[in-house]
């Protein structure tokens, strides 16, 4: 059973602040799995996103909507995967253009942590169930790549 040391009415009613404290919750247990191996759960998401698109590596822009962040933001992120030597910025076609790829040293590391993430996944089943934490997977990626919650301007 879930311990609730403390509620408020902005738990009930606020789609927003729900979202961000269960996220926290979840990044705890996904970050406490994948520290052995150096990585934060959220530089794990990003190499594997990476690793997916291997036969034709994404551009930064391209990575950044497939996470939904800010591809300034995402800059900011990938430098301490770059400065690990887990991924290389290669120029596109034209000189404004990055791809983002993965070194064999970053394959390696995504693996290892590929590894190391299936111990939380398996704990957020088991707590959750496998067919809810799916449900809630699909609810939930449906919200990320939504674009009407973008802005409140159609």
């Amino acid at each position: 059973m879930a311990s609730n040391p403390r509620s408020s009415i902005g738990d009930m009613h606020c789609n927003a602040t729900a979202l961000r404290k269960a996220s926290r919750r979840v990044t705890q247990l996904y970050d406490d799995a994948v520290a052995q191996t150096g990585l934060r759960s959220t530089q794990l998401a990003i190499l594997v996103e990476i690793a997916h698109a291997s036969e034709k590596p994404l551009t930064m822009a391209e990575l950044a909507a497939v996470l939904v962040i800010e591809r300034s933001a995402l800059g900011h992120t990938l430098r301490p995967l770059e400065r690990d030597g887990l991924i290389v910025l290669q120029e596109g076609e034209d000189r404004r253009q990055r791809h983002v790829v993965l070194t064999p040293k970053g394959k390696a590391k995504c693996r290892e942590g590929v590894r190391a993430w299936q111990t939380a996944q398996e704990r957020f089943e088991e707590v959750l169930g496998r067919s809810e934490a799916n449900a809630l997977r699909s609810t939930l990626l449906s919200v990320a790549y939504n674009d009407r919650l973008t802005k409140l301007k159609d």
